[in-house]
């Protein structure tokens, strides 16, 4: 067994650890407590601090449309599926767990589905269990023209690639070391919406999260992971016999097959060599079914069963993923 002193946390599409930037810029809030929607001097101040946040988050994201602050990913997609001015509601088969709670009557999309103006279609970008991306723009590209709208979860792409030309995004900051708590749906008009009241221009009910707000646009202003992506290309080389070969890969996600031994061993037996990996996602990983996703992938029942989640960060080291490519090939 391959022995660690210290511990190695390669499981980031769960959460990544608080970015100090994000941590430092949290701390700087807390003198602006007062509720941005109030009138007064102090209310115009964290109002001002609100407005500053989200107008970074937009210019880091590359996004010229309208952002909604949201508790998480979870609500975005709430709010998006639920409220759309759309009938019809499709979604993917491997959509993250909360679109399907989201919308549980929702259509699964197939080769034979219709897609016109009364569609919304949820779409995720980087599936959080096997780093697979989807052509979201190449799909919005085929059903835009009949007037369907796309949205997007991107929980597992914000603040890592470029986001894709969809008419709403979803995001998470805790995914790319912004504070737990606080996400965003990104909006290309807020026509596509019914309205509430309340905050958010109306779209959402609460007081705006400014400490969230703040730790999350100065999360993506971060920028660098302590990789590169020759560092990660050489990760994914190294196990490219075990990975799941599915689609196009992101290069910080792996869904890693072992030969005889289960996903459960296999957590059990990496956590005591100290390193943290995941079976599937973190909503479901305690449980001993079979993952949906990787059931909808076409992976079959045996497979998905030696089938662990190695996920990379912004904090990982390249002698981190050296040290579990080690410590893997020991278990084989």
């Amino acid at each position: 067994m391959v022995l660690i002193s210290e511990r190695i946390y390669l499981d980031h599409a769960a959460t990544s650890p608080l970015r100090p930037e994000a941590r430092a810029a949290i701390e700087a809030s807390f003198d602006l407590w007062a509720n941005p929607s109030s009138p007064h001097g102090e209310g115009r101040k964290a109002k001002s601090a609100l407005e500053d946040a989200r107008d970074r988050i937009k210019a880091s994201l590359g996004w010229s449309g309208e952002l909604i602050f949201t508790s998480g990913a979870s609500e975005a997609l709430a709010i998006g599926l639920q409220r759309s001015k759309q009938s019809r509601r499709i979604v993917s088969a491997v959509e993250h767990d909360a679109v399907f709670r989201a919308v549980p009557d929702a259509e699964i999309s197939s080769d034979n589905s219709v897609f016109d103006a009364s569609t919304i279609l949820a779409l995720q970008h980087v599936n959080s269990e096997t780093g697979v991306i989807n052509p979201v723009g190449q799909i919005a590209d085929s059903v835009r023209p009949a007037g369907t709208v796309i949205v997007s979860d991107c929980s597992q792409s914000a603040g890592k690639i470029s986001l894709p030309d969809a008419d709403m995004l979803v995001i998470s900051a805790h995914k790319f070391g912004g504070p737990i708590g606080i996400g965003a749906l990104l909006v290309r008009d807020f026509a596509l919406l019914e309205p509430i009241g309340g905050h958010e221009r109306g779209y959402r009910q609460g007081t705006e999260n400014l400490p969230g707000a703040m730790g999350m646009a100065a999360a993506l202003e971060a920028g660098d992971w302590a990789t590169s992506p020759d560092d990660r290309a050489r990760f994914a080389e190294s196990l490219s016999d075990d990975a799941l070969s599915i689609g196009e890969q992101a290069d910080y996600i792996f869904a890693l097959t072992h030969p005889t031994m289960s996903a459960q061993a296999l957590l059990i037996r990496l956590d005591a060599m100290g390193i943290a990996v995941s079976a599937g996602s973190a909503c479901s990983s305690g449980t001993l079914k079979k993952s949906r996703v990787l059931d909808a992938f076409g992976v079959s029942d045996d497979v998905a069963a030696r089938t662990i989640r190695v996920s990379i960060g912004w904090n990982t080291a390249a002698h981190d993923l050296q040290k579990f490519t080690e410590a893997w090939g020991s278990l084989k």
